[in-house]
């Protein structure tokens, strides 16, 4: 088949194909249409469930009688005029195919009249090649533009069409979206010649939670959360439910960008981020939400039907509504449930300050989350200590318990000699099993949870958790780390018991670094220390508040014991326990008699011998 240039009503066909989905598609472009041209009051009425008849009606500035027939050709638009319009666009159309393509798959009528004009003029266009007819008509100021017969040239699209109820849902639904988005303008809304809905227009701002009310509910606009946020160049406002409002259907969830109906990704993801942890995971909130920005920083032309955007400064948007809405929750768990003034957010400068207390003296333990290099001064210190008396660390894979035994039993000297021997052909001398020979002491790992250290003729039977939790309580005897905010907060189920618990330890957990938050049915985790960021603090949280004592350091061992339970131990990082232990305690013996069970390994012997 040879290169040709397309019939204009097949190009238009074409083009109806991604604008012309079904009837809500034609309302939609048409009542941006009447929006553009600055009309205050719309009126649609629809036949069939709009597969018969669309009518749309509106004042606006009208179609001047020259510029009718341009405007049911494809490409014609008076939104824009250049290349760098498309960098500010403010208007709700700009491409200038919703008429075009309308028309090629329906009988489409165009009437208007500007109000400098004497005679209105109605247009329509049939034939292969789409000629307009133009003929005089009685109208008042506006235009009107009557769609008959919905896709009767084009079978296939048409068989696709639900039944006249579904797609008067669509419409119905689509029409409360836009007179969401415009307060100023009325609307009115017929369906086989019967009045369903009718909007008034509201004169003030403040009236807008009346029409807020008709359509998403009174117990919506009674209880809602109003926001009012600024940052910069941004705004957004609006009302969402609050977290005990959420239902498990998603009923009413109206977002705006510049007045713009949006549906867009990166949109979603910061709302599901904001109510993450403070509504349940099965439910979602209601919110009717407008984000304004300058036109200059978003790009509408993404879209066939104008659903998504991108914006220039994504990082910067999706930021700003997360922290909009997440510090309008906290106020609100706080309660404060309305905000009269904008709330002018700071700028997100980072703050590092919960690395300061990683950052302390030479000689703090080293903590068991990170190997310990080679130059730490811990290691450093400990090595000088145990050259001058001559001992020599050494540490191997053992498979079996039956060697592990013979190493824990092996005498120092013997020990060094053969882990040195053994460790010649390892890469990585801490793997398995490790034992520190002197007469500091020895250990080697029995199980996941336990290990057995031999010093000088004792033997003793110690708890990993254990072990850790000492090393914690001696490292913040008197301070925990500073506190960091959680990627996303943890929530819990509570029970009307465990709510109370939650209220009275707030302060102690307060004041050991750990910030929690409530709401009627939920516990919710938003701080934690910084050491310890990266726990399982979903499984910790409950625990903690177990806690039967207000104190602050009862709480504080309380917390460090529930974060020892919690964590999972390598045979690296318990040595390194292991070295905090030795580094700390002088008495060894006497901080093994505190936290070890002491068991009779020379009498167990001497008995089977």
């Amino acid at each position: 088949m040879p290169i040709q240039i397309l019939p204009a009503r097949l190009a238009n066909q074409i083009a109806a194909g991604e604008v012309v989905e079904r009837p809500a598609s034609v309302v939609k472009e048409l009542v941006e249409n009447s929006l553009d041209s600055g009309a205050t009051s719309i009126d649609i009425e629809i036949e069939k469930g709009g597969h018969k008849r669309i009518l749309i009606r509106d004042n606006g500035d009208g179609i001047a009688h020259e510029e009718l027939a341009l405007a049911l050709s494809r490409h014609a638009t008076s939104k824009i005029s250049q290349l760098d319009d498309l960098e500010a666009i403010s208007s709700l159309g700009f491409r200038g195919e919703a008429l075009a393509s309308i028309s090629s798959v329906s009988r489409l009528t165009l009437s208007s009249k500007p109000d400098k004009q004497t005679q209105a003029w109605q247009a329509h266009c049939e034939g292969r090649d789409m000629e307009v007819q133009l003929n005089p008509v009685a109208h008042p100021k506006g235009t009107s533009v009557e769609v008959v017969d919905l896709f009767f040239n084009t079978p296939a699209r048409r068989k696709f069409l639900r039944t006249e109820k579904t797609e008067f849902t669509h419409i119905d639904e689509l029409m409360r979206r836009i007179a969401l988005s415009r307060f100023d303008v009325s609307f009115t809304l017929k369906h086989n010649g019967k009045l369903l809905r009718k909007y008034p227009a509201k004169t003030a701002n403040a009236n807008g939670i009346k029409r807020v009310a008709a359509i998403c509910g009174q117990a919506f606009s009674e209880h809602g959360i109003a926001l009012n946020s600024e940052y910069e160049e941004f705004s957004l406002t609006g009302w969402f439910s609050p977290p005990e409002f959420a239902k498990p259907q998603a009923d009413f969830q109206y977002f705006y960008v510049n007045g713009r109906m949006m549906r867009d990704k990166l949109i979603n993801h910061a709302l599901r981020q904001a109510f993450e942890g403070v509504v349940a995971d099965n439910n979602q909130s209601a919110y009717v939400l407008y984000l304004t920005l300058p036109a200059e920083q978003v790009d509408v032309n993404v879209h066939p039907a104008k659903h998504e955007v991108r914006f220039h400064q994504a990082r910067i948007v999706h930021d700003f509504i997360f922290r909009a809405l997440n510090d309008a929750l906290n106020q609100y768990l706080q309660g404060s449930r309305q905000i009269s003034e904008p709330q002018v957010l700071k700028p997100a400068e980072p703050s590092h300050d919960y690395i300061v207390p990683l950052q302390t003296e030479v000689t703090q333990a080293p903590t068991s989350r990170e190997p310990v290099p080679s130059s730490s001064p811990n290691r450093d210190y400990l090595g000088q200590k145990l050259a001058r008396q001559k001992q020599v660390y050494q540490a191997e894979v053992v498979s079996k318990s039956a060697s592990n035994y013979q190493q824990l039993m092996t005498p120092a000297s013997q020990s060094s000699n053969t882990g040195a021997s053994i460790s010649k052909g390892r890469a990585n001398p801490v793997n398995s099993v490790a034992f520190q020979s002197s007469e500091l002491g020895q250990w080697i790992r029995l199980s996941d949870k336990q290990i057995m250290i031999a010093n000088e003729s004792n033997f003793y039977s110690l708890d990993i958790a254990r072990l850790y939790q000492y090393v914690l309580v001696n490292k913040f005897a008197n301070q925990m780390p500073a506190m960091q905010p959680l990627l996303m907060p943890v929530s819990i189920q509570a029970t009307a018991e465990l709510l109370n618990q939650a209220k009275t330890l707030y302060q102690p957990l307060l004041d050991n670094s750990v910030e929690i938050g409530w709401t009627p049915n939920r516990i919710l985790l938003r701080k934690v220390p910084s050491e310890f960021r990266q726990f399982p603090w979903a499984d910790i949280l409950e625990s903690t508040l177990n806690c039967e004592d207000v104190d602050t350091v009862a709480v504080r061992k309380h917390l460090l014991s529930c974060i020892s339970e919690a964590k999972e131990f390598s045979n690296q990082q318990i040595h390194e326990m292991w070295l905090a232990l030795l580094s700390n305690d002088t008495n060894l013996r006497g901080a093994l008699s505190d936290i070890a069970i002491e068991v009779p390994m020379q009498k167990w012997m001497k008995s089977i011998l």
